[in-house]
């Protein structure tokens, strides 16, 4: 049996914080460094009202003007953590809730952007799997290794493995740093099946990428 865990009301009125490259999924965790005045403005509004800000990249991948174009999937997530710090930023740490899509800007007073949104399309969001997905998961951690180790990283495979399915391909999706066009693919994904493999794909294309010259490339 699944079972719902979202414990907050969704609204139809929500901010929009548009950031490239950044995207967040249901029951995974975004930490975001806030230091822009009219992004400080509606983390604090949000945190007098409902804690509820929309992620959404914006359409290019690139913050190319005040008021981008955007991609109408995003994903609202709820402030878990917030911090003040001394230079005058917010620190917070973002929990996905639910996907959504943008049903048409609002006319606002506000200095950053709000929309109607519809959740209804992403109703599963709002349900923890009964049980893990059967991914390939062994598939997934060696591609995983191999991507890493191309590009000289390392991860925590403690907490990697005991992850369940959802959590994993959500939490890699979101964190890989694949091209902005790439992670919104990804998150507008219909399933965990379809993302997982979505996310082998672009990582064995990344490591192809990272693959030195072959011989007969020299010549």
């Amino acid at each position: 049996m699944e079972e719902t865990v979202n414990p907050f009301t969704l609204p139809k009125t929500i901010p929009l914080f548009p950031l490239p490259g950044a995207t967040l999924l249901p029951r995974c965790n975004l930490p975001l460094n806030i230091f822009e005045p009219r992004y400080l403005k509606m983390i604090e509004d949000a945190s007098m009202t409902n804690n509820l800000i929309g992620m959404v990249q914006p359409l290019k991948g690139v913050l190319d003007s005040k008021t981008p174009e955007l991609f109408s999937i995003g994903c609202v997530g709820h402030i878990e953590q917030m911090q003040h710090t001394d230079d005058g930023r917010i620190e917070i740490m973002l929990r996905g809730l639910s996907r959504f899509r943008i049903e048409s800007e609002l006319e606002t007073t506000t200095p950053y952007r709000q929309a109607l949104v519809d959740f209804e399309v992403f109703a599963d969001d709002q349900t923890v799997p009964a049980h893990d997905c059967n991914i390939d998961r062994e598939l997934l951690l060696k591609s995983l290794s191999s991507y890493l180790e191309k590009r000289g990283l390392s991860a925590d495979y403690t907490g990697i493995e005991t992850a369940p399915d959802e959590i994993l391909v959500n939490t890699l999706s979101m964190i890989i740093p694949f091209q902005p066009s790439e992670k919104q693919a990804m998150l507008e994904a219909s399933d965990i099946y379809s993302r997982n493999e979505m996310l082998l794909s672009l990582l064995e294309m990344a490591i192809a990428s990272l693959n030195p010259l072959n011989d007969s490339e020299h010549h």
